[in-house]
């Protein structure tokens, strides 16, 4: 596995987090989703994704060629860290329905596809659908299931709609990031008290960002 140094984590915590160091991580600018960004955050698109990610010079060609508008074509590759414990989310993907494919911030290293996401930004909605590279399914929000587990993430979907979409926001005062699901308006959060199965499980709950229940880290992953 390639190492390199991330900026966002100082390579001595990132070290007491996880036995792999992961990539370079990305910060960026925008403002416009389905509800006014939070206090101190900024919503980011493509472009700016692509572009500060090149300024870094965390990618391989053809992004290191510095062509922005092909830059923002091309879905940035992902690694999601969660700020409450330190832990890559991985795509369950071994797990039995209904429950395949559940979102958990779980895995102590970056160890590969599990922990993998392809941000596919859309223009048009101001949105990104995340892929998980473990089983090539989008991440849905379920907000049809009930109790505890109303509104987990799960990668399950072969196509892109409403359940599928996120906004993405940066702190650049903290140097964290949220994700707002369109299809109910609340926030990801990581649920660090559940025990069992759903243990770290990622659920679109919070009306805020609250602190480090809703915030993560990302780090780019592209080839």
């Amino acid at each position: 596995m390639r190492r390199t140094t991330s900026v966002l984590l100082s390579l001595s915590a990132l070290l007491a987090a996880s036995a792999l160091t992961v990539p370079t991580a990305v910060a960026a600018p925008r403002a416009d989703g389905p509800a006014a960004a939070p206090a101190g955050w900024e919503a980011v698109d493509a472009t700016a994704l692509a572009r500060i990610t090149g300024e870094k010079d965390a990618r391989r060609a053809p992004l290191a060629a510095g062509d922005t508008a092909a830059a923002a074509a091309e879905p940035e590759l992902l690694a999601v860290q969660s700020a409450r414990n330190d832990r890559f989310v991985a795509t369950e993907k071994n797990y039995a329905e209904p429950n395949t494919g559940l979102q958990r911030a779980r895995s102590t290293e970056f160890g590969g596809s599990w922990e993998s996401y392809a941000f596919e930004w859309d223009e048009a909605t101001g949105t990104y659908a995340l892929r998980s590279l473990a089983n090539n399914r989008y991440v849905a929000v379920e907000k049809n299931y009930t109790g505890s587990a109303q509104n987990v993430l799960r990668a399950r979907s072969t196509s892109v709609g409403g359940w599928e979409r996120f906004v993405l926001y940066y702190n650049e005062t903290l140097d964290r990031w949220a994700l707002q699901s369109t299809l109910n308006g609340l926030f990801v959060a990581m649920e660090n008290g559940y025990t069992g199965s759903l243990q770290y499980a990622l659920r679109a709950r919070s009306t805020e960002v609250t602190g480090s229940w809703e915030e993560f880290a990302l780090y780019d992953i592209g080839a």
